[in-house]
């Protein structure tokens, strides 16, 4: 590993004025599973290492008066998954987050590395996407908030620039009655990347039998996460039969853009698509369902 400058900022503006003094010579740590691992291998070396870890705005987790939900990005993701009391739509994030990696690993890893790192297998990334989630970027010069979505460009790539960080997550109350699942195809669901991963949420009408909302979000099978648009057409002001639900997954599959890796051939991929997306909204429905009764 090349020598660096390690810089241990404390506040949200100090960490911006270094940003901006040295540019993409310096890198974020803020959980380090990906930044330390990238640094040993020389895929990465920056001349300064900027720690987030004592700036405390950008910690934790904050209930919105108008039920919503904010992230802050130095939340962990061991956090999330054992997150509790908070209204049951939210449930999603948590089940995603249990699939993240290793038990050392979520202790480690932050919410805002796994959206930064850009990667197409991000697991917290389905979620936060079918739960209508947009984040606030911020610069020495100004401060955005862009949907979570339009984050992403490439593998790796997304629309940070050099002297910006990710401060702020924000998750919508969904819909009222509206559930979700993550599912994920892996070699052991967790500690290993998913191969495939689907994230569906869904809401019925007052009876529970037409489709009024659905978003399903696909992960390692495109170049970024992305919302399967087409098949969510196929169910919405529909009744949810099976032969409905069977076409939609199947149209998800068709949107996805797999390539061949070591976790398997494109086809392969597509096909653990189309059974993923069955199962998630099947799931969905069933919990919304149960929600509705209670």
């Amino acid at each position: 590993m090349r020598g660096f400058e390690y810089l241990s900022p404390t506040q949200i503006p100090e960490v911006l004025n270094l940003l901006h003094t040295y540019g993409d010579q310096a890198k974020i740590l803020a959980g380090g599973t990906d930044l330390l691992v990238q640094m040993q291998a020389h895929e990465v070396m920056p001349g300064y290492v900027i720690d987030l870890k004592r700036v405390r705005e950008l910690q934790g987790l904050r209930p919105l008066p108008n039920g919503g939900l904010t992230i802050y990005p130095l939340t962990r993701i061991a956090d999330l998954a054992a997150m509790d009391g908070l209204h049951p739509s939210f449930s999603i994030l948590r089940e995603a987050a249990q699939t993240v990696g290793s038990v050392q690993i979520r202790n480690r890893a932050t919410i805002g590395g796994n959206i930064c790192r850009a990667a197409p297998s991000a697991d917290m990334v389905p979620a936060l996407l079918v739960l209508n989630s947009q984040i606030k970027i911020m610069g020495a010069a100004q401060e955005r908030w862009v949907p979570l979505a339009d984050f992403f460009v490439s593998p790796g790539i997304a629309i940070l620039q050099p002297h910006e960080i990710l401060a702020e997550i924000h998750v919508p109350l969904p819909p009222d009655g509206g559930m979700g699942t993550y599912l994920k195809l892996g070699p052991r669901q967790t500690m290993d990347l998913a191969t495939v991963g689907v994230a569906a949420f869904l809401r019925l009408d007052s009876d529970a039998a037409i489709c009024r909302d659905v978003r399903i979000a696909l992960a390692s099978v495109a170049p970024k996460p992305i919302r399967a648009f087409e098949a969510e057409k196929i169910l919405i002001g529909n009744p949810l039969s099976q032969s409905r639900i069977s076409q939609a997954a199947c149209q998800a599959s068709l949107e996805a853009s797999p390539i061949t890796d070591v976790y398997g051939p494109d086809w392969y991929k597509r096909q653990m698509v189309e059974i993923l997306a069955k199962r998630a909204i099947l799931e969905a429905m069933k919990r919304t369902r149960g929600n509705n009764e209670t």
